[in-house]
């Protein structure tokens, strides 16, 4: 249980107490430079860690978070930016798109197409779009000198601001007193949203289903009604075709008697 709270970014204060420095900036890496880190809680383990600076015995200096973690995130930057290179837009289509989501990726469009290059810098506030921003940049074609201004401007002034806004109120008797209730409740701004995105993913899906069920069924109702209707018409044929034939033969009976 204990190696699981290790690897556990969503537990933060035991993760950051396992995997230390490096395991911050592992994740802060895994978080912008590959898509499936959109689910980690970038932003609640900066300001945890900024907080945790601030304790008696700190996992590490707050200076020292304020210069390898925006590293970090720089590097994942550039990593993101070349899979948009290599990839092109199907980075981001097909099941990636499944699993994010078509409303980040779209957001992502818009901010684009609003702010061009600033998208870099200001995307970095964003959950999920900050993960999407650099393979964005990297597939549209966005000047590489532009996009690394950016990104090491964005990635100062994210990871910095957190972990130094973080180690300010890690110094308050009421943050300090009631780390773990703060922990708690910033752990809860990313699972929450998590969960109702998923939860209202499902429940399209479900609908949807229900929807083609419903349809299914009133189509095969229909079709039934039709061959009732088919049937029953055949039948009304076949019969008046009998009645003719006896009528026909009835008249041909009768016509050498009336002569």
């Amino acid at each position: 249980m204990r190696t699981l709270d290790a690897v556990n970014p969503f537990d933060v204060d035991s993760f950051l107490a396992t995997g230390g420095l490096i395991g911050l900036c592992a994740l802060i890496f895994v978080e912008t430079g590959l898509l499936i880190g959109f689910i980690f809680p970038g932003d609640t383990v900066l300001f945890t860690a900024g907080v945790l600076t601030a304790q008696s015995n700190p996992f590490a200096p707050w200076w020292l978070l304020c210069i390898v973690v925006p590293a970090s995130a720089v590097l994942g930057d550039q990593f993101g930016y070349l899979i948009g290179r290599r990839l092109g837009r199907a980075a981001v289509s097909g099941r990636v798109e499944r699993m994010i989501g078509s409303g980040p990726i779209a957001r992502t469009h818009a901010f684009f197409d609003r702010f061009g290059a600033l998208t870099v810098f200001l995307g970095r506030f964003i959950g999920v779009v900050r993960t999407l921003v650099p393979v964005f940049a990297g597939f549209s074609g966005m000047s590489y000198r532009m996009f690394t201004l950016m990104s090491v401007l964005g990635s100062v002034v994210w990871a910095g601001g957190l972990i130094i806004l973080g180690n300010l109120l890690g110094n308050v008797a009421i943050v300090r007193d009631n780390i773990d209730v703060f922990l708690i409740a910033s752990v809860l701004t990313v699972v929450v949203p998590i969960t109702v995105h998923l939860g209202k993913r499902w429940w399209r899906r479900r609908g949807g289903a229900d929807t083609a069920t419903e349809d299914q069924g009133w189509n095969g109702s229909s079709r039934r009604d039709d061959v009732v209707k088919s049937s029953a018409t055949t039948a009304a044929s076949s019969t008046n075709a009998r009645r003719a034939s006896r009528d026909s033969s009835s008249r041909s009976t009768s016509a050498p008697s009336d002569r």
